[in-house]
Formats: structure tokens, sequence, C-alpha cells
């Protein structure tokens, strides 16, 4: 039990991890390459990091907010809902 505890939250922060690291490697290089073109050091490597910081705190906001909703969803009694009944009881049908 406690296994599953410990997988679940190593995976929940690899997640983050890749979140916040490929925006700021991609818009890095971006940025890096594009000051290289245009002979502008290092302005475009900084556009490229801050816009990079904005969307990767953007996309840990709502993951955050996604996982907990999802665990006060567990909290709440009667957790997981029980599906519908496909067809009321003989007695009701009729």
């Amino acid at each position: 039990m406690k296994d599953r505890g410990l997988a679940s939250a190593l995976s929940m922060a690899w997640e983050l991890g890749y979140t916040i690291a490929l925006p700021i490697i991609i818009f890095a290089i971006g940025g890096r390459l594009l000051d290289k073109k245009l002979e502008s050091s290092p302005w475009f490597l900084l556009a490229g990091i801050g816009v990079a910081l904005m969307i990767s705190g953007t996309a840990v906001y709502y993951k955050t907010v996604k996982i907990i909703s999802e665990a006060e969803q567990k909290d709440k009694p009667g957790f997981p809902p029980s599906a519908p009944e496909a067809h009321p009881p003989l007695e009701e049908r009729e």
C-alpha cells in the first residue's frame, strides 16, 4: 500500500519536472538561436526563458489544481460514484 503512494508521488514529481524543464529547454534554445542569427545576444534568450517560465508556471498551476480537486473528490463519501442502474427494478417499471 505504501509503495503505491510512493509510486504516485514519484510519477507526479516526474511529470511536474518535465512540465517545467521542457519549455525552458525549448524556448532557451530557440532564443539562443535567434540571438546568434540576429546578433542580439542575450535578449531573445532572456525573452525565451521568460516565456518558458510563464508557460511552465501556468501548466504547473493547472496540474496542481487538478490534483487537489481529484484528492478532494476521493475524500468525499460515496467515492467512487456508483454507476446508475441501467434498468429500474421490476416493481418500479409497472
